[in-house]
């Protein structure tokens, strides 16, 4: 089974990409919808603004194969060339083409393409109790965060809680809303705010700037999908916000993004606030959603307490891996 780079995959790769999904989805579900194939499309033909994406795949062999797709591997490279981000690497393969050396030859593949672009550091996301885990582990991953995967389904959720909640409003704060890119006067103050979500800072170790916040939601409209945010103002300062991704024609399932109290505002409930203020809005406005997941970071006591009160519930448990690029394998090994 050779590795094959997909510059410019074609309709009947696109088809064979989706169809490992599936299998991959099925033998392993995670609370998530199945994949379905025009999100396929979008993921391997939509190139984000601020990343680029390198894709390699391998087809099975044997009679009545067909060259269909045993296993791909799709690698995200945020930023510039040489940028102090971390590459991001997802591999998939077939269950019944496991075992065979595919995952590691992808794998060889992807750290060749990390190599290329200047990266020193990859990570990847993988569901807790598969056999992602020990093939990560086997090349040099290591653990660096567990996320616990949890889903609010709005029909679910009380509206005189909702109401309870937003009138127990934090004296001295304000609300601010806004759909899409963060007006230009919040721009810094929001910027300044992510960096209060010190989950992932310690590896991913890239700075969030105006720029930044910006490029996040040209990424999201790329796509076709709406980011909503709710922050909680005292004067000019961001004092929390939380962010919430719609999917293209309002309906679904939506996506939290980052949720976070700056430090000096915390114990105040603002992070409550500002979520029952989403939750209100999104009825208003988009009552096609039904459900919103989220992950939190396994040891985020205060967030986890805070969305089960809420009403979210616990659906799958995700660990996210890291390794030195220097440590993967090279191509040909």
């Amino acid at each position: 089974m050779d590795v094959i780079a997909l510059d410019d995959p074609t309709d009947a790769q696109i088809r064979g990409w989706h169809a490992v999904l599936a299998a991959v989805h099925a033998a392993e579900p995670d609370g998530d919808p199945a994949p379905d194939p025009e999100g396929t499309a979008r993921l391997l033909l939509g190139a984000e603004a601020g990343a680029r994406q390198r894709l390699w795949a391998a087809a099975a062999d044997g009679p009545g194969a067909g060259g269909a797709l045993a296993a791909v591997a799709a690698l995200r490279l945020p930023g510039e060339p040489g940028a102090d981000r971390p590459g991001e690497v997802d591999i998939q393969v077939r269950p019944e083409h496991r075992r065979r050396g595919l995952g590691a030859r992808l794998l060889a593949a992807a750290a060749q393409g990390l190599r290329e672009d200047g990266r020193s550091s990859v990570i990847a996301q993988v569901l807790a109790g598969t056999p992602a885990v020990p093939f990560l582990e086997s090349h040099g991953f290591e653990c660096v965060l567990t996320l616990r995967g949890m889903l609010l389904r709005l029909e679910d959720v009380p509206v005189e809680r909702v109401a309870r909640l937003l009138a127990e409003a934090p004296a001295g704060y304000r609300l601010a809303r806004w759909r899409g890119a963060v007006p230009d006067e919040h721009a810094e103050a929001l910027a300044r705010a992510k960096h209060a979500m010190a989950d992932f800072a310690e590896y991913e170790g890239t700075p969030w700037d105006a720029h930044r916040v910006r490029e996040m939601a040209e990424i999201v409209a790329k796509r076709g999908d709406d980011l909503y945010t709710v922050a909680a103002l005292s004067g000019d300062v961001i004092a929390g916000f939380t962010e919430v991704v719609v999917p293209a024609g309002c309906a679904g399932r939506a996506a939290q993004y980052d949720t976070a109290v700056l430090p000096e505002h915390r114990g105040r409930r603002l992070g409550i606030w500002v979520k029952a203020a989403m939750l209100r809005w999104l009825g208003e406005e988009c009552p096609g959603v039904r459900e919103i997941e989220t992950d939190n970071s396994g040891d985020n006591a205060h967030m986890i307490a805070v969305n089960e009160e809420l009403g979210f519930r616990l659906e799958r448990e995700s660990l996210e891996y890291q390794a030195a690029v220097s440590a993967l394998p090279a191509s040909g090994r």
